[in-house]
């Protein structure tokens, strides 16, 4: 891809650029999601952000407890102070 001239911009306290919507559709960027962005070998570097830790833990969790199949696998233990324990 040839290179494409941007403005730096005021924008508040800092600066920025506009980056063309063709370009952000490309890469799979938006404003939902937003981007990770880095500095390396001198170049400023967006990329989708990687998916958070856990993402679809939850529904997947729903699905298995809403199927039966929740239940311990190893059963209950318990610590040898345990009978000491007052709640």
């Amino acid at each position: 891809m040839r290179a494409l001239h941007v403005s730096i911009r005021q924008i508040g306290n800092s600066q920025g650029v506009v980056i063309p919507k063709p370009l952000l559709e490309q890469l799979g960027l938006d404003n939902k999601s937003g981007a990770e962005m880095t500095i390396e070998d001198g170049a400023l570097v967006l990329r989708r952000p990687a998916r958070p830790a856990r993402t679809g833990w939850a529904e997947a969790a729903r699905r298995i407890a809403e199927a039966g199949d929740d239940e311990l696998v190893m059963g209950e233990f318990g610590n040898s102070e345990d009978s000491e324990l007052v709640w």
